[in-house]
């Protein structure tokens, strides 16, 4: 039975347009039945005077306000002491209001209780759910935050139903669950049934994305150039520091980071090498931490919490233990400067940025600033600043520049005077670190990434800090001579600093680190034996350097030396240099008899001063590498014992997990990548991958599921589009490119891609080149090398692979593609029907050796040549010498025109009227795939010769840039052909186009293409 409300209970009022919750059944009837029950019992622990336990009482009501956060109405907290007289009345009938950053709670006087006051303790509520142990669990209390989470909507806002806020919120570590209502001589308040069911429902717990391949992995420290790895498990660990990778749920959004905890900050990061955090708090920001099952913890703040997932209970123990053991830290200073700024990019996005002493912090709005969960903070000792616009700056540091506008001129004035006493209270150099420290790249150490490095090697040309400047020391004057910048000032002479200005860390590192693994990349905080152990790897055993393609010839070496030291290309002397080119070597030159007088002969300042300042160093020793005789390299990946893990893509990372479903336990950055093999036999579906440290086998259960990931893969790590179809037999390396005898070289990307090695420049300006293998191709390997030398035509190259598995494995490929005869066009799978031998001899022939023949099938051969070749192709298509030269060339584009003319019908008479209505229809979508239900209804040989000279059109019109046969050329020049009478129809001359421009689409079968403009192609339009 409900009992009305007294005149004596007051109703709180409400905000104007604020609405009520209840966690179940009507406001009145929660509220009546509350008071019946309280009114017939009496609580023990208010007539003694002592508190209950805290939590809310079951008439709180949630109310949520015009910003969607929930607030409790909460009862006035007790107060021990007996009022006086003077204040009963008072403290009967006036129901304060407690102000918090979350919103108002108001507190009402508690009916028929036995407290000399009315009232009994309730503290104000926690926004966050406090933790509960399992000895305080009890299946009849109900806590409020709870409520509130199960009523919150399902929408995808990051932040938790906030509940008002602890005051002191240390607390948190000991509080317990609080029960609702008062529970007197044993009895238990039952809740209303609908509370009930929605307490008991199920909460759906969110899972990490299933694996989709299988990988088995094997570390490759037996070929990463000698030395031991730094170990993951070496990097430093205590109570208080810790890092691995996690998977974290920020509301619904999940991602795989990489955690770190150093004492004061929880940084995450997307990769191990990133340079700025996707999320970074400090300690004192977390009010609550919450160990769960299956790996899993949760962090808490006031008004939001994000989930994480280890991958064993060992790291989950160890996070929630350390970031436990971090509380009670003293919060960062307040900001000296905060407001709202647009950080420009893709999309322009609203931030809130504070100077917090020498960072600048940036988060997502203003209440992540007040909560203190930034995105990440920028160091202002190697940043600078500078305005852009009329309300924008740019703030420069040497790993990116953040572009900021404000909504003033007053505010950019504000901000540019903060930023600028910031940077220089940063700072305090001399002029000579001024200068150096010009080059964003020379504001952090070379080895560590420390900031404000005030030391230098100079003849390594890198910049260090002091902890760092102390290991070259140990190595000796003759690997690393180390210099001040502001006590040694005689030593920094103009070219001096101009190298360092213009090279320095940047050029240095693509040399001496061009290949350093994420894993073992060490930073700031390393200890003295990882600093070393990393710099003596580096400098002296030359274990992550870029070996100039030359290092294996003395001579070779320093006769390019010679010739590099009179222009201006210092990075190529530096690789030298570095690969063992001799300085005081004999340039043959009667008149400059050493490269140092070469350089000074030509005006080569910067040139002579690095080469006098090696003059006398050793560099690295060059080890020829030869094929393994490791039996834990010589064989196959998937004959060795590897460890056998789960992986799926995610944009550039590859995330590995020990379960299909579980958390991820380790990321490799695909950037990594050096070479992918094809490994599939028969039935079994896999390639092999190698990175700088590991060798991966992906296996997968079909081969589009195969091919799915080696196309992820590949678009990511290759500089230009991957457009055709992949084969079996499949190789790609990164590997140094030498033209003929010359000794010039480029870094470049080579695929091997069925009978065609395709050569992507890694320099964007160079355009994709295709080299076409037939059993005329020649090629030799020289293991001692990692070279092999092809021979295609009248071109020569040499390519230098990293590794000898990755040599020796091209090496096995490329004498299958060489041997095996194959069409120079593509052909759908399963494709039924012939090819004309004539059609296809003359587009092996063209595709191999004319395709850069300008005016190709434009221009005309000799007419009395051509009729000959026509006849003799169709006696005997084999056997028919055909010329390799232009004029050659002509005449057999000529023959293939004329056969296809005079002896082959494609489109037979009977189809032609539905090709005519289907050209003629203006929607393009309508016309392709009319097209293909067309080409369908084919005979089998049109349908299949039609395929091939579209194919063979599709690779011409590619490198229109040099034939100028673009594929609107080549649909006039065939389209009488093809249609005959009809070719003066402009409709006719577009279908001959969209059937080359298109030609993916409409023959090789993929019918999962739905959306037309989901086509990557390069095509000449």
């Amino acid at each position: 039975m409900s009992v009305p409300l007294g005149p004596d209970m007051p109703v709180p009022v409400p905000k104007p347009r604020a609405r009520y919750k209840r966690a179940g059944g009507s406001l009145q009837s929660q509220l009546s039945s509350e008071r019946d029950f309280l009114c017939d019992t009496t609580d023990p622990a208010a007539s003694t005077g002592n508190p209950s336990k805290g939590v809310p009482p079951t008439n709180d009501l949630l109310v949520e306000s015009e910003d969607n956060h929930a607030i409790i109405l909460n009862k006035p907290p007790f107060s021990p002491a007996i009022p006086s007289p003077a204040n009963e009345n008072q403290s009967q009938h006036n129901f304060p209001l407690s102000r918090s950053d979350s919103g108002v709670t108001l507190s009402c006087p508690l009916l028929g209780s036995k407290d000399p006051d009315g009232l009994h303790n309730r503290s104000a509520w926690s926004s966050t759910p406090p933790y509960s142990s399992a000895a305080d669990y009890d299946p009849d209390i109900t806590v409020v935050a709870d409520w509130a989470k199960d009523l919150g909507s399902e929408s995808s806002n990051d932040d938790d139903a906030v509940t008002g806020e602890m005051k002191n919120p240390s607390q948190m570590n000991n509080v317990v669950s609080r029960q609702v209502g008062v529970v007197p001589n044993g009895e238990t308040p039952q809740p209303p049934v609908e509370q009930a069911s929605m307490q008991t429902r199920p909460i759906k717990q969110k899972t990490p994305r299933a694996a989709t391949i299988r990988v088995s992995r094997r570390k490759q420290a037996a070929v990463s150039g000698g030395g031991a790895q730094i170990a993951e498990s070496s990097r430093r660990e205590s109570v208080v520091s810790r890092s691995s990778w996690l998977d974290v749920w920020k509301g619904r959004r999940h991602n795989v980071l990489w955690a770190t905890l150093d004492g004061q900050l929880v940084s995450l990061w997307k990769k191990r090498t990133d340079k700025f955090t996707d999320i970074v708090f400090h300690v004192s920001s977390i009010t609550d931490v919450r160990k769960q099952e299956k790996g899993r913890f949760s962090v808490y703040f006031s008004k939001k919490h994000f989930e994480f997932m280890a991958h064993n209970k060992e790291v989950q123990e160890g996070w929630v233990t350390s970031i436990l053991a971090s509380r009670g830290r003293e919060p960062p200073v307040p900001p000296e400067q905060h407001g709202a700024l647009t950080m420009k990019g893709p999309r322009n996005n609203r931030v809130y940025a504070a100077i917090c002493g020498h960072n600048l912090w940036i988060y997502n709005n203003k209440e992540d600033f007040q909560l203190g969960v930034g995105m990440t903070f920028v160091s202002m000792n190697v940043a600078s600043v500078k305005q852009t616009g009329r309300h924008s700056f740019s703030l420069i540091t040497p790993y990116k520049t953040f572009n900021f506008s404000t909504d003033s001129l007053r505010e950019l004035g504000v901000w540019l005077e903060s930023l600028t006493q910031v940077i220089r209270c940063a700072l305090s150099c001399s002029e000579v670190a001024e200068r150096l420290w010009a080059s964003p790249w020379n504001k952090v150490c070379a080895d560590c990434g420390c900031a404000n490095p005030e030391w230098a090697s100079v003849n390594l040309l890198v910049v260090i800090c002091e902890a760092c400047a102390g290991q070259h020391r140990s190595l000796g004057m003759h690997v690393s001579k180390v210099r001040s910048l502001k006590l040694d000032i005689k030593v920094w002479t103009e070219p001096l600093i101009l190298l360092f200005v213009h090279y320095g860390n940047k050029a240095a590192n693509d040399v001496w680190a061009h290949n350093v693994p994420g894993a073992e990349q060490i930073l700031p905080d390393s200890s003295v034996d990882q600093r070393g152990e990393f710099i003596r790897a580096k400098y002296t055993k030359g274990r992550y350097r870029r070996t100039h393609p030359l290092a294996s010839s003395q001579n070779l070496l320093n006769k390019r030396l010679c010739e590099i030291v009179c222009g201006p290309n210092v990075p190529e002397t530096m690789s030298l240099l570095c690969s063992g080119a001799r300085v005081l070597c004999h340039s043959g030159d009667p008149h400059c008899s050493s490269p140092i007088s070469l350089a000074e002969r030509a005006g080569q300042a910067m040139q002579t001063e690095l080469l006098r300042h090696n003059e006398y160093t050793e560099p690295p020793a060059y080890a020829h590498q030869k094929p393994s005789r490791d039996p834990a390299t010589s064989v196959p990946l998937s004959a060795a014992a590897g460890e056998e893990l789960h992986g799926k893509l995610e944009e550039d990372r590859f995330l590995f997990s020990q379960e299909n479903d579980s958390a991820a336990c380790d990321v490799l950055d695909l950037r990594e990548v050096i070479s992918i093999f094809d490994c599939s036999n028969g039935p079994t579906h896999a390639f092999e991958m190698v990175t700088l440290t590991d060798q991966l086998l992906c296996s997968s259960d079909t081969e589009d599921g195969l091919l799915i990931h080696l196309l992820h893969i590949l678009k990511v790590v290759l500089p230009g589009p991957i457009e055709e179809e992949l084969d079996r037999g499949f190789a790609m390396s990164r590997v140094s490119l030498r033209e003929g005898g010359g000794l010039q070289h480029n870094e470049v990307w080579a695929v091997l891609r069925g009978g065609q090695v395709l050569i992507y420049p890694t320099d964007q300006q160079r355009h994709r080149e295709m080299l076409t293998l037939n059993l005329e191709t020649q090629y030799k390997i020289d293991s001692s090398e990692n070279t092999i030398e092809l021979v295609t035509g009248e071109r020569t190259m040499s390519m230098q692979f990293e590794r000898d598995h990755s040599c020796q494995s091209w090496h096995s490929l490329l004498k299958r593609a060489v041997s095996t005869e194959r069409k120079l066009y593509q052909l759908p799978p399963n494709a039924i029907g012939n090819v004309p031998p004539a059609i296809e001899r003359c587009i092996s022939h063209i595709t191999q050796y004319g395709l850069k023949v300008d005016g190709l099938y434009r221009r005309c051969g000799l007419a009395t040549k051509i009729s000959c070749l026509v006849e003799a192709l169709s006696s005997s298509p084999t056997t028919t010498p055909l010329e390799t030269d232009e004029e050659g060339l002509l005449d057999a584009a000529g023959a293939l025109k004329q056969y296809v003319r005079q002896q082959v019908v494609l489109i037979p008479e009977t189809h032609r009227k539905l090709w005519v209505e289907a050209a003629a229809h203006t929607e393009e979508t309508f016309r392709l795939t009319t097209y293909r239900r067309l080409l369908k209804k084919l005979p089998p040989d049109n349908r299949i010769t039609l395929n091939a000279l579209c194919g063979h059109f599709y690779i011409v019109q590619q490198y229109s840039a040099e034939n100028r046969m673009t594929a609107q050329n080549l649909a006039l020049v065939f389209v009488p052909t093809l249609f005959q009478e009809l070719a003066m129809n402009t409709d006719m001359v577009q279908l001959t186009r969209e059937l080359i421009i298109h030609y993916t689409l409409l023959f090789l079968g993929k019918e999962e293409e739905s959306d037309m403009e989901s086509e990557e192609l390069i095509t000449k339009l």
